[in-house]
């Protein structure tokens, strides 16, 4: 997948003290938590999914307030921003350069809550909650860049669509009008994965009995 995408964390980015600089930061993205309805399906970010570009320190990441390349705020070539991943998610930190006072004091000023990140996907997979949900999981990509929103209602899932269309062999029409209906879970059909909403990985235990009492009964002779 080639498409840049963009996501928004409801984490609170706020002033930090770091050496008298005017420095802001915040979670950029949370970790194994489910994100709002997208259209259909919801998301969860893999603990590794920044993994490539950590190992490759962060090239060419930048902080720009609402991804606007006219309000660049640091960059981690520069060291401006950094950026370290831990349990929750993404966190960064980063210098505000005097020409940008007016971001720093809508951050200051509580009027700049939020945070958002732009980034590809190169591997993702699609599976179900256990209430029945379409969910896709991004398991890595490249991050490009983090920001400081004041307007983070911006989504764009046509490439999350486009993942379902071609690991279903569906039309990517077909797949949007299923996702307009709230029917996307027919194409993970017939037997999707089972992801509790709380954690990743682990068999949910209700399906963990009944897989166990399956097995039982195919056991009887009488």
């Amino acid at each position: 997948m080639n498409e840049q995408e963009r996501r928004f964390t409801r984490g609170l980015v706020e002033v930090r003290a770091a050496g008298g600089s005017r420095t802001i930061g915040g979670y950029a993205a949370k970790f194994n938590t489910l994100s709002r309805n997208l259209g259909g399906f919801v998301e969860r970010i893999d603990p590794g999914f920044f993994a490539k570009s950590e190992g490759d320190g962060w090239p060419r990441v930048m902080a720009r307030y609402n991804h606007d390349n006219n309000m660049l705020l640091g960059t981690s070539r520069a060291k401006t921003l950094r950026l370290v991943t831990d349990g929750t998610g993404l966190d960064y930190s980063v210098d505000v350069p005097a020409a940008r006072d007016d971001v720093y004091e809508l951050v200051q000023r509580g009027d700049v809550t939020e945070s958002s990140f732009a980034f590809f996907t190169f591997e993702d997979d699609w599976s179900m909650t256990d209430d029945g949900f379409p969910v896709r999981t991004l398991l890595s990509g490249q991050l490009i860049d983090v920001a400081p929103v004041n307007d983070p209602a911006y989504l764009d899932t046509s490439t999350g669509l486009r993942s379902l269309a071609e690991r279903a062999g569906a039309e990517l029409a077909e797949v949007r009008a299923a996702a307009e209906e709230g029917e996307l879970k027919r194409f993970l059909a017939p037997t999707p994965t089972i992801i509790p909403p709380t954690g990743q990985g682990d068999t949910h235990p209700v399906m963990a009995v009944r897989q166990r009492r399956a097995e039982l009964m195919s056991r009887r002779t009488f």
